[in-house]
């Protein structure tokens, strides 16, 4: 199993998956250019980094909340806030 895999199992992230679905379970999901970010909460422990990033991209032609979007990267580190989780995304 790939580190990315296992990263998405730790954070119970779906995979394929649709914007809609994001949005639904987390807060912090949009699109940005051709590929869809997003910044997630999991909790490490008292006063510890606790959000991740994540970035995924459209399988088909349909960029609509409903098109189908796939895993493309997961942060490899948690971070302070979903601010900087999304900026790790926006570069992933």
């Amino acid at each position: 199993m790939s580190k990315m895999t296992e990263r998405a199992k730790k954070y119970r992230l779906p995979n394929p998956t649709t914007l809609e679905d994001l949005e639904c379970r987390w807060s912090k999901a949009l699109t940005f250019g051709d590929k869809v970010i997003m910044a997630g909460y999991f909790y490490n422990g008292l006063n510890k980094p606790c959000y991740f990033g994540a970035a995924y991209e459209f399988l088909t032609d349909d960029t609509t909340c409903e098109g189908a979007i796939g895993l493309k990267a997961v942060s490899e580190v948690e971070f302070e806030d979903d601010g900087h989780a999304i900026a790790w995304a926006m570069n992933a």
